[in-house]
């Protein structure tokens, strides 16, 4: 299993995530993940820089790592017709070494505009469409496309990388899943969800088709203050159910996360300077069928962080035999 870095655009600016990236390559992760969002989960996390720009960065600061978008919402806040040309140029600019990821979208991010929020079979059936458009752009000359959702007249992308890159579609509950196995190059999760993964992989048909997972880790000298980070900038990753989804602002999200407790948050994330709750964490993936890995680690310890994976957690995985599950 690959062991790449997961770039926070919701927790830090894009000078420190470039800097990120830096420090992650010379740690001897492979590549990077980077999530892609108009707002930040809540008001603690404070940013959320426009993740097209901040890729044309990283194309220059680490040439030759890989980089996914985890994920663009290619459906309302942003037409796939200007997806499929930021997408081309970044694959441009980092010489193939880029995956679109995508998703159906938060509403968090996609109504800012003032859009109404489809409910989820909608958003499915609007990413399937969206996927449609983009591959056409990418396939050069002049397109034009009439759907359901989308309408393109007479477009054309003129700087298209030597291949298309992979689309790489996430997806939560079997319909996402069945969803991504038919329109995607590869499937992302952010759970070591072994029965999601098999899913995938059957409907696909495809065991070449790359399954990506996404884990958050809040490394420090002291667990309690490692809880106290993760609680406070992260318990929306602990939200149940569908509320990632539809909660529509950071305050809401702040207001659900009052019902997280401290303990639900260390028992979701590995806190602290315990390595073995770290890897156990990485292994779970590892036996749940994931190639690849990117790890994100939550606040400001962002250098002893990589000091101890580099030196202890990143060895440890590589010297890993096979799966237990796979």
């Amino acid at each position: 299993m690959r062991i790449g870095y997961f770039l926070s655009s919701e927790e830090w600016g894009p000078h420190d995530l470039i800097a990120q990236a830096i420090k992650a390559r010379e740690a001897g992760f492979e590549s990077l993940w980077i999530s892609d969002h108009f707002h930040p989960w809540n008001n603690a996390q404070a940013h959320s820089p426009f993740v097209w720009s901040t890729i044309g960065a990283l194309s220059q600061a680490v040439p030759g790592m890989h980089v996914t978008t985890a994920v663009t919402c290619p459906t309302v806040r942003i037409h796939p017709a200007v997806i499929a040309q930021a997408a081309a140029t970044s694959a441009v600019l980092l010489h193939g070494n880029f995956s679109l990821g995508v998703g159906t979208g938060e509403a968090l991010n996609e109504r800012v505009l003032g859009d109404s929020w489809p409910d989820a079979p909608e958003r499915r059936e609007m990413l399937d469409e969206a996927v449609t458009v983009i591959r056409k752009l990418w396939r050069g000359g002049i397109q034009s496309h009439q759907g359901k959702h989308y309408t393109v007249k007479h477009a054309q992308i003129y700087d298209l990388p030597a291949r298309q890159p992979k689309i790489i579609v996430s997806g939560f509950g079997p319909r996402s899943v069945e969803l991504a196995a038919r329109i995607g190059d590869g499937f992302a999760s952010v759970g070591p969800d072994a029965d999601a993964v098999a899913q995938f992989r059957e409907r696909s048909g495809d065991p070449q088709r790359p399954v990506q997972g996404g884990l958050k880790v809040c490394w420090s000298e002291s667990e309690d203050h490692a809880v106290e980070t993760a609680h406070r900038l992260w318990a929306n990753e602990s939200l149940p159910g569908e509320l990632a989804q539809i909660l529509p602002t950071p305050e809401h999200f702040e207001q659900a996360n009052q019902l997280v407790t401290k303990q639900a948050v260390a028992e979701d994330t590995p806190c602290g300077p315990d390595l073995d709750a770290h890897l156990e964490a990485i292994a779970k993936y590892r036996d749940a069928g994931f190639d690849e890995l990117y790890i994100n680690q939550i606040g400001p310890e962002q250098d002893a962080f990589f000091d101890v994976y580099a030196k202890e957690v990143l060895p440890t995985v590589r010297a890993w035999g096979e799966p237990a599950l796979h």
